[in-house]
Order: C-alpha cells, then structure tokens, then sequence
C-alpha cells in the first residue's frame, strides 16, 4: 500500500504538473501568435486603406485630437519629421512583401501588382486570387501569406502579406517553449523521484505505527479474550447454561473475529511479497462453497454451486480460499430468508471469474466502490445485527489486488453480486 501511494502521489503530481504547463505555454503561445496576426493586419489594414499600396509619411492623416495631443507633447514646436501610423514607419514598406489581386464584382481578377515581391509572379497571384474568390472568405491564412478582402467602388481587392518570418518566429517559440518544459518536466520528475520518499515518511510512518499497534493490541486481547471464554465454560459448568452465557460467548466469538481481521488487514499493509504457487482452482473453491453449503441451510437460504474442474491458476492458495470465504461469508449475512446465493467459477479468455451473487430485497443506495472501504456499512443497523464491521470486502479487494486481479459489485435486478477476475 505504501509502494502504491507513493506511486499515486507521483503520478498526481507529474499529471498536475503537465497541465498547468500546457496551460502556460498554450497561454503565452496563443498571446503571442494573437500578437502576429494583430500586427500583420495592421499592414493590410494600411495596404487596403490605400488601394494596395503604402502611403507616403507625410500622406498619413490624424484626427484633431491627435494633431493638438502632438502639438502639445513637442510644446507647440512642430519638428521636421514625417508622422507614423501605428505598425508603420520610414523602413515598413521596404521589409514588407506583399503582393495585391483585384477582381470586379463578378470575380473576374483584372490587375495584378507583384512589384512588392520576388518569390510570387503574376500567374501564380492570380491563381491565388481565384481560389480566395472562390472560397467566400474574407481574411485569414492562405499557405505563408495572410490576406484580407475588402470591396473598393464595386470591385474586390485581395492584399497578400507574406507571413514567412512572422511565422518560423512563431513556430520556433513555440518550440523553444515545448523543449523548456519538456526538460522543466524532466529535472522535476527526477527531484520527486528523489524527495518523494521523504515526502510521503510520515504517511508511512504512520501507517507502520497502526500497522504495529494492530498487530501488538490484538495479541495482547487474545489473552484476556480466552480467560474470559475459559472463566464463562467454567460459570457454564458449574450453574449451568444461561442467556448471560451465551451472550458472553457470542460477544467473545465477534470480538476475536475482529481481532482476526485487523491483523489480517496489518499483515497486507506489510506488502510482504507472496509466495505463488500452481493449484487446483477449482478444488480450492468447491472445498470453501460447500462448507458454507450448509450454512446457508441452517439459516434458511439456499447455496448453489456451478464450478467447472480442473482450472489451474498460479496464486497463494490460502489468499484465495480467504477471498471465497469472505465473498460467501457476506453473501450469507445479508441475503434475506429463503434466498438463493449462487458462486461459480468460470474461465474467461485467459483468465478466472469467479462470481457470488445473493438474492436481497434492499440494495446499497451507496455506490458500490465504497462497500470496499475499510470499516464501511451502507446499512449499519442491519450490519450489527449480522455482525459485519465492514473489514470483511475490504479484505477481499486486498486479496485481489495482490494477485493483480480486478473485483468489483453489480446490482441486479433482485439482488448483488461481487464479480473476481483473476489473471
């Protein structure tokens, strides 16, 4: 259980760890391609705005607010110097390459300016021009080149802005940044590996303190249990059989089956390695059904068996006797009176199902996964009267867990049933 927790506590972690870095990246990243766009529609903005083409510094108007705010910042002094719009200067029109397709309202592409770029010529811009057209789009990405469509006096123009160098920065950032947590997640995982045995002590610690304790308190009741069960045979001998007598023995009995159980529960957290070993399944399984065969009929419920024979399986023989015994142990509890409980054992594909259903007319309202918790009862007034202390399940799914098997409970139509699978 410690080897497993500890497991859990990384895999946490390294999980939580990968999100909130998909979600920084992710972040950053798509502020920063949001960035490329903003600015490279800035240029087409300038470009449609102009008939496809870059207007002179001078030819670059302001509103009067604007005008008197510059005024004021250069204190009525109006320096010799051309004004910019924002994403544009003296240098723009000789880095940006772009190239302009205009067609008439029946989207047939008449001029063509290629003047602005080497890598495209006339044909190949008109070919691009024709499938925007043909598309209906009005702006986005076309390969490298981001365009943008705007009607001009009933015709259409289409502005091309090459993207290349915009976007090798975008893809490369984004790589840098992918690389940078790949290797943040890297040394991170090491540093856990490393202090996650110190991180997870006192967890352990503790456990190995309850563990301890259980193991040292129940053989220390042990004693004081068979006094009490030795003094009460003697009270019975001498004055005879009482309802008092017997209620000292029924609680002595419910008292060193919990005690049983508990150290059992201490032992599995010990996680001592098991030794396994071939066995006759099937025998191993009929030998703990008919025992509880007639049980069942002394408390007016009936047991039925469908083993098939000779199922080998490679296990602790005496774990899984246990299992069946704690599966039918309940099955008989809680079934109700003149009720059927059905265990059987079957081979599926590779591996062993082994299946104990009981009839009953009130099922768990929980959900079923929690009837595997330790010291958990759905009913606990019915439980006291059957004398559960929900160990019993929980001992069951240690048992399974063990040998890497899956178990799990089904509500059916008239009762429940706890399905084994065993690998």
């Amino acid at each position: 259980m410690i080897k497993k927790f500890r497991r859990k506590f990384i895999l946490i972690t390294l999980i939580t760890l990968v999100v909130v870095e998909i979600i920084i990246i992710g972040t950053i990243n798509a502020i920063n391609f949001h960035q490329i766009n903003k600015e490279t529609d800035d240029l087409i903005n300038i470009l449609v705005d102009n008939n496809g083409k870059f207007p002179e510094p001078k030819e670059i108007k302001k509103d009067k607010h604007q005008e008197n705010e510059f005024l004021s910042n250069q204190n009525g002094n109006i320096p010799d110097m051309p004004m910019f719009e924002k994403g544009f200067n003296a240098e723009t029109r000789y880095v940006t390459r772009y190239f302009v397709v205009e067609a008439n309202s029946s989207n047939v592409i008449g001029k063509i300016d290629t003047g602005h770029i080497a890598a495209i010529d006339s044909d190949t811009a008109r070919v691009y021009g024709q499938e925007i057209l043909e598309s209906g789009k009005k702006k986005g990405y076309f390969g490298n080149y981001r365009y943008l469509v705007k009607n001009n006096n009933g015709n259409k123009l289409i502005v091309f802005v090459d993207c290349s160098m915009q976007l090798d920065t975008k893809y490369r950032f984004l790589a840098i940044s992918c690389f940078i947590a790949i290797g943040a997640f890297a040394i991170f995982s090491i540093v856990l590996l490393i202090i996650s045995k110190r991180a997870v002590r006192p967890y352990i610690e503790a456990m190995e303190k309850q563990s301890r304790f259980i193991t040292d308190a129940g053989h220390e009741i042990k004693t004081p249990l068979a006094i009490i069960s030795a003094n009460n045979e003697v009270i019975e001998m001498i004055n005879g059989k009482s309802e008092w007598s017997d209620s000292i023995k029924n609680q002595v009995k419910r008292l060193s089956d919990l005690v049983k159980q508990l150290i059992t529960l201490a032992k599995m957290d010990e996680e001592i390695k098991p030794i396994f070993s071939e066995f006759n399944l099937s025998d191993a399984v009929y030998d703990v059904s008919a025992s509880f065969v007639t049980l069942a009929q002394t408390k007016e419920k009936t047991a039925v068996m469908d083993i098939d024979d000779g199922l080998i399986y490679s296990g602790d023989e005496g774990a899984i006797r246990q299992l069946v015994s704690v599966l039918l142990d309940n099955a008989v509890k809680y079934t109700d009176k003149g009720g059927t409980i059905n265990v059987s054992l079957k081979r599926v594909s590779k591996a062993y199902k082994i299946r104990v259903f009981n009839e009953c007319r009130v099922l768990p309202k929980d959900d079923l996964n929690m009837l595997f918790d330790r010291f958990y009862r759905s009913d606990p007034s019915r439980s006291r009267e059957t004398g559960g202390y929900g160990i019993g399940l929980s001992i069951a799914k240690s048992i399974v867990d063990l040998h890497k098997g899956k178990i799990n409970a089904v509500n059916e139509e008239n009762g429940i049933a706890f399905e084994v699978l065993l690998k």
